[in-house]
């Protein structure tokens, strides 16, 4: 006797490839650098200053432009839920940065700033939008809380990795002036991201019809600016002078520091007794760190320097390391809730 057939199949899960695009495009953004570095190093016929610096623009315009304030309105109440979160993305972490920053020291010796500024990067970077949210909603926590919080953390962050940045770097002893610095940021970020905001109003409907066009954009930018970090630091031989053990060492670190701000998240949410949707939303929200606007914002911070792949090391592997090990969290969650 055959099984009857259900009158609304499941729908089959899209292939890994288009699942994994992005990660994808990273990877050969960066085979493509070592394999043809000079269209994309400085001065090449690619002009990456030129589009890097309008690339930061776009896709600061277009996260203002996507953002959905009637939405984040719903979870703007739960103010011990915000608190922690925040508190987290930009107080906890930076202060695990400086303590890593000290328990590094010395363990590369060849570039120990480009590294550990790269992490103490990582650390003061906001968390994501889509991810946080997903996640949670998979997980089936508070997904408003999420959606309130990272877009919360992304607006912050603006202005207050920038500031984080500098006062850090200050705290080791590697700072620069500030003022030129903050000129800029407000130039191609805020200005663009206020603006797509007070045009959100009118082109709403558009944008969120066109949600997958203005990622794949966004992304495009973002691949094309690491494609051109890379090629900066292929033409300097950086990688020639430091090769797999630098890469393998910055891997460990990173997965050691995931797995320490997560245990220490979820210590937290037991001590203040949040209930599980609360819980899931500030887990989520705490230990994630944005690539989207990780990558514009260090060119702008770090400027044109050759070893600028370096820092955007510890960024690159943490994106690939949280969305892997937090999708395995957030299904287990979803299955036992």
């Amino acid at each position: 006797m055959s099984r009857p057939v259900s009158a609304n199949p499941r729908p089959a899960p899209p292939p890994w490839w288009r699942s994994n695009g992005f990660l994808l495009g990273l990877l050969a953004a960066v085979g493509l650098a070592f394999l043809f570095p000079a269209p994309g190093a400085r001065g090449g016929v690619l002009q990456p200053d030129l589009v890097n610096n309008g690339g930061i623009a776009l896709i600061l315009f277009l996260q203002g432009l996507s953002l959905a304030l009637e939405k984040i309105k719903r979870g703007a109440g739960n103010w011990r839920l915000h608190t922690l979160i925040q508190a987290y993305t930009f107080v906890v972490f930076p202060l695990a940065g400086l303590a890593l920053n000290a328990l590094t020291a010395g363990l590369w010796p060849g570039e120990p700033d480009a590294i550990r500024q790269g992490f103490l990067y990582l650390c003061v970077l906001p968390s994501t939008i889509s991810t946080s949210v997903v996640l949670t909603a998979v997980a089936r926590g508070n997904t408003a809380g999420a959606l309130f919080n990272a877009a919360l953390s992304n607006i912050l962050g603006v202005v207050a990795t920038p500031l984080l940045v500098q006062l850090l770097m200050q705290r080791t002893g590697q700072s620069g002036p500030v003022g030129p610095l903050l000129l800029k940021i407000t130039l191609l970020t805020l200005v663009p991201f206020a603006a797509g905001m007070l045009l959100r109003p009118r082109l709403a409907a558009w944008v969120d019809a066109r949600k997958a066009w203005v990622t794949r954009i966004s992304n495009t930018v973002i691949l094309f600016i690491v494609y051109s970090a890379f090629c900066d630091s292929v033409q300097e031989r950086i990688w020639a002078t430091h090769g797999i053990t630098l890469t393998l060492q910055v891997l460990g670190v990173v997965l050691g520091l995931f797995g320490a701000m997560s245990a220490l998240v979820f210590a937290t949410c037991r001590l203040l007794r949040l209930g599980r949707e609360d819980l899931i939303a500030a887990y989520f929200c705490s230990v994630k760190k944005t690539l989207a606007m990780g990558v514009p914002l260090a060119v702008l911070i770090f400027g044109d320097r050759a070893d600028l792949p370096l820092i955007l090391l510890p960024v690159m592997f943490y994106h690939p390391v949280q969305l892997f090990l937090n999708g395995l969290l957030a299904n287990r969650w979803a299955r036992a809730g």
